[in-house]
């Protein structure tokens, strides 16, 4: 489980609208990247609005963003579509990013024991180490904190 100071875990993976990303063609920029569960259910879209809102205060701050699940490159198409985002979504099906991360853990919810993704986002710097990491996120507050964090890292 990768902490603040270390170098964060490297990946290529595919984005809605086909194209893929790798965190080493990152390097020189600050990278927030936030973990989700799925595509369109409440906390995760009013998590994605609101990266999408603040994007040009991150890059602003010199940093980019990108949001993760392991839902499929067509579920992100549809989601950014309805939702109108504009952060670009990371598709992990396989779920090898979310390991890589210590993100995919055992979740309770009514009596029920299952795998699966911590909300949880990590800032990223130039050098490619963790300069920030935020676990079990809430949503209300959550992308001005992060906001806060990067634009003290410059």
């Amino acid at each position: 489980m990768p902490e603040v100071n270390d170098m964060a875990p490297d990946f290529t993976l595919p984005r809605d609208g086909g194209a893929e990303v790798s965190l080493s063609q990152l390097r020189g920029k600050t990278v927030v990247l936030f973990f989700y569960p799925r595509d369109d259910t409440s906390g995760c879209t009013k998590e994605s609005i609101g990266f999408s809102e603040a994007q040009d205060d991150f890059a602003a701050a010199g940093a980019v963003i990108y949001g993760i699940s392991k839902d499929s490159v067509a579920s992100h198409d549809k989601f950014v579509k309805k939702r109108a985002l504009t952060v670009p979504l990371l598709s992990d099906e396989t779920g090898t990013m979310c390991e890589d991360y210590g993100v995919w853990v055992e979740k309770k919810m009514y009596g029920k024991t299952y795998m699966g993704i911590e909300r949880s986002t990590f800032v990223i710097d130039a050098e490619g180490k963790i300069a920030h990491v935020w676990r079990k996120v809430k949503v209300p507050g959550h992308v001005e904190a992060v906001l806060d964090a990067v634009k003290g890292m410059g």
